[in-house]
């Protein structure tokens, strides 16, 4: 074989078969009419409408309130919910309703600790959008009243967790396939983004909302510990308000750095005049991953409705490893061996779902449909994507969760962790300065610690 990063068709599949690890299960549409769960959706805004545009695809729950103080928000979820629920300004009423079950939550920011405290003890199950909690008081109430109710369902709206892609990703690290994870880069560079923010829009300004770490940075803050397997210790960054003079006062670009315990490093960045992402041949825009190893890097991104999630894999060998596979003359190991001794790069192989390895029990033509894609894998033609949405599947998870009681993905710790780095991280930025982690324990009057019991 020569040694330069060009495979045959054959070799590639061979290579790529490595990457081919089984993620978690979808959650399949079980669940028939009479056990769907009945839930409201509380703020009907872009990201409500949004979720109600994709609950309308899913037959484990039915949607039998909605909720917004605006009535032409409201009267818009109404009209495009397959279920055609009854509609309320205050979200008080919606909870006092015997046959709301469970309530997704996407109100703006500041409003997500009231409503889901409430919607707690109120009895219900509840789905929040991130960021989970504004405030560093908020993370030790939620935390104890969540705790105190175990029998409730409480899921963060990180999506990725969902992910096909984004589980297969997380195996190969913890099977050591791109060998210790040193550094994960994040992005999200949106042009269009800041001019949605105009006031008097509640992200626009700090007393309702948390910018753009809260906005966009959370969902990749939480790749990075997800994918390195640990929290961080400090973070330190700078924000800037450069491009909008229009009385927002939200950062309108940010860029922030995450050190872990074990040295690993998160490096994000947003920005508002840039589209670009360095990624998949720059077929994509805006927003995706980077989760670097010792041996390999994985490029990943959740997309959107019409550019699905999708992943790849460029290998990266050890030396020593590499010299050892050849002395050994095993071809798969030292695919793409250019990119460990030369400055030639290689094209990424995909890393591949369930669905598309070859199996024995595959007919000729099936194998041969599935080499010839993993052949235009290779040559950058295409892409593997994901095939169902990882929103959909965060929300099929949800209903299902609300009936098993099974812990979710996304779970009150994970939200709440997440919560508190986009905290500290805002803080990094105003104060200029490295803020730890640790510093959130003692923040907004510290955790939340029982009544003493009453003497008889």
């Amino acid at each position: 074989m020569s040694q330069n990063s060009d495979l045959t068709r054959r070799e590639a599949t061979k290579v790529a078969g490595a990457a081919a690890l089984t993620a978690a299960p979808f959650i399949q549409r079980a669940l028939g009419a009479n056990n769907q769960v009945q839930y409201a959706v509380i703020g009907t805004g872009s990201r409500g409408s949004y979720h109600i545009t994709h609950l309308n695809g899913i037959d484990s729950g039915k949607c039998v309130a909605v909720c917004d103080v605006d009535q032409a928000a409201l009267d818009k979820a109404v009209k495009e919910s397959k279920d055609k629920p009854q509609g309320f300004k205050d979200y008080r009423e919606v909870l006092a309703r015997k046959d709301v079950e469970a309530v997704i939550i996407a109100t703006p920011l500041y409003m997500h600790f009231p409503v889901t405290r409430d919607a707690l003890e109120a009895g219900k199950h509840v789905f929040c959008e991130k960021s989970l909690v504004f405030t560093a008081q908020e993370i030790h109430a939620l935390r104890f009243l969540s705790n105190s109710r175990p029998k409730q369902v409480l899921q963060t709206g990180l999506q990725r967790r969902y992910s096909k892609f984004y589980q297969t990703a997380k195996q190969m690290v913890d099977k050591g396939m791109i060998g210790k994870v040193t550094h994960v880069t994040g992005q999200w560079h949106r042009k269009s983004l800041p001019r949605t923010w105009v006031p008097p829009a509640w992200r626009a300004f700090r007393k309702y909302s948390g910018g753009l770490t809260a906005e966009l940075a959370s969902h990749q803050i939480d790749v990075a510990d997800w994918m390195i397997g640990s929290h961080p210790e400090l973070v330190t960054g700078i924000g800037g308000l450069d491009v909008y003079k229009d009385g927002r006062d939200v950062y309108d670009n940010i860029q922030l750095i995450f050190k872990y315990p074990g040295g690993q490093k998160l490096m994000y960045s947003s920005i508002c005049t840039n589209n670009h992402l360095a990624m998949f041949g720059s077929s994509r825009t805006e927003f995706g991953e980077m989760i670097m190893g010792t041996e390999g890097t994985i490029h990943i991104t959740v997309g959107t409705d019409q550019e699905p999630a999708t992943a790849l894999w460029f290998y990266e060998p050890d030396p020593k490893k590499l010299e050892a596979a050849k002395k050994g003359g095993e071809k798969a190991a030292i695919a793409n061996a250019s990119l460990a001794t030369t400055g030639k790069g290689g094209k990424g192989l995909p890393v591949l779902l369930e669905d598309e390895q070859v199996k024995e029990s595959d007919s000729f033509v099936q194998k041969e449909l599935k080499f010839a894609k993993m052949w235009l894998y290779k040559k950058g033609v295409m892409v593997p994507e994901e095939t169902k949405n990882p929103v959909d599947v965060q929300l099929e998870s949800f209903f299902s969760d609300c009936r098993s009681g099974k812990r979710p993905l996304a779970d009150l710790e994970v939200g709440l962790e997440d919560s508190a780095n986009v905290i500290l991280a805002n803080l990094a930025m105003d104060e200029g300065r490295r803020v730890k982690m640790s510093e959130i324990d003692t923040m907004g009057g510290g955790p939340v610690k029982a009544a003493p019991a009453k003497k008889a």
